[in-house]
């Protein structure tokens, strides 16, 4: 693999950003995804502008309906380092 390069990172995505992206690409409303979860309309708009933590619960509840690792919601930035060879 010495030709790996990882992708740039070209933007920042805060946690209530990648909820919103990711329900938007399932053309879910912010009401269909209050359906799905049982978390209130409202909740979901504050943790999308980023005004209610998301927290590791919503979390789980929200990447059960979103079909996605909870991981992708509350990590959305993170870089794995590479290894080094020694």
């Amino acid at each position: 693999m010495k030709n790996y390069s990882p992708a740039r990172q070209r933007i920042e995505v805060s946690v209530g950003e990648s909820v919103r992206i990711i329900r938007e690409l399932q053309e879910l409303s912010q009401s269909d995804l209050a359906d799905l979860t049982g978390i209130p309309q409202s909740t979901i708009s504050a943790i999308e502008n980023g005004r209610v933590n998301l927290g590791v619960e919503r979390a789980k509840v929200l990447a059960r309906a979103l079909k996605c690792h909870p991981a992708v919601l509350v990590f959305p930035g993170w870089e794995v380092p590479l290894e080094t060879a020694a």
